[in-house]
């Protein structure tokens, strides 16, 4: 299962135990996969549609424990094709369907619209904890996280701005940035660091979930910093490495052109040493010569033979 889904699963089983949480959470579980129609004679009834299981589970679950509808609704498996199921359910009693209704605040006792059609009526979201409800419902039902292992990108695909705008709002108010894009004919809220995706895995109540992201982030930022200082070693190395060999060719070059009786004798030292340990250090051939010599004296030798063989190649 990829993360995105395990997320979900979490989600699935977390059932709050207010039940203005529960409705709120019921109440973006309509919003974002469901469907208000009317029946022959006028009546409303609620008809869900998605290809995740556990978003019609906890549909049901949300039903039973915040309307005690006891839901022997009829659960239809419809085959779009050879890869993916979709399972739709429709809620058909008339006095059940009122009820869930009139608790999300969509429609009124009377059957007259209370808000509009695609948000969900700012009334159920007052409180924190049912903006956390609402935000889990949309995950559940058009979010999905990419692989933490590959890069961090948390996303709601709304079908319309208005909805867009009310999830990144919501979003926005837990202090996370949340920004929308356009994408082919929908709107997308997305979130793209690392640290906004954990705070909206507490924001939902996915624990685990939060604790294994944070577990491959620690270990990803390790890999990055091992990375980071074995590129750093192997450059110097390779600096050290190409430093010594120009310096080695230039001493040959002198001894075959002039000879090291031509040099100084603190030069004609630094030379015959640099030549007899070609691997060393600018530390170490300080070491080997007598009297020992510092790093930036070594160095200093050395730029002045390196000098001296460019003078001799004119």
């Amino acid at each position: 299962m990829s993360f995105s889904g395990e997320v979900k699963e979490e989600l699935s089983k977390h059932i709050s135990s207010a039940r203005h949480c529960q409705i709120a959470e019921l109440a973006s579980i309509i919003q974002y996969c469901g469907q208000i129609a009317d029946t022959e004679n006028g009546k409303k009834f609620i008809k869900i549609q998605t290809e995740n299981l556990a978003v019609a589970r906890k549909y049901f679950t949300l039903l039973r424990k915040t309307f005690n509808i006891d839901t022997d609704v009829a659960e239809a498996l419809i085959k779009v094709h050879s890869k993916v199921n979709t399972y739709e359910s429709s809620l058909e009693d008339e006095d059940a369907a009122d009820k869930v209704l009139q608790a999300i605040k969509l429609f009124d006792e009377q059957g007259k619209q209370l808000t509009a059609i695609d948000v969900i009526n700012p009334m159920i979201i007052k409180k924190s904890c049912c903006k956390r409800a609402l935000l889990r419902g949309a995950y559940l039902t058009i979010g999905s996280m990419s692989d933490p292992e590959k890069g961090y990108h948390f996303e709601l695909v709304c079908s319309s701005e208005a909805q867009a705008i009310q999830l990144r709002d919501i979003i926005i108010d837990f202090q996370v940035d949340a920004k929308i894009v356009i994408r082919k004919k929908y709107f997308v809220v997305y979130v793209k660091e690392g640290a906004g995706i954990v705070d909206l895995l507490n924001i939902m109540e996915a624990h685990v979930s939060l604790m294994n992201l944070e577990n491959l982030r620690i270990l990803k930022e390790m890999r990055n910093s091992i990375n980071r200082r074995v590129n750093c070693e192997a450059a110097n190395i390779t600096k050290t490495v190409n430093a010594a060999s120009k310096q080695i060719d230039d001493i040959l070059y002198i001894q075959k052109s002039v000879g090291f009786e031509s040099l100084p004798d603190n030069l004609k030292e630094m030379a015959e040493v640099r030549i007899e340990h070609p691997d060393a250090t600018l530390k170490e051939l300080g070491e080997y010569l007598d009297p020992p010599v510092g790093k930036s004296g070594v160095n200093h030798r050395l730029r002045k033979l390196s000098e001296y063989a460019d003078k001799l190649r004119l």
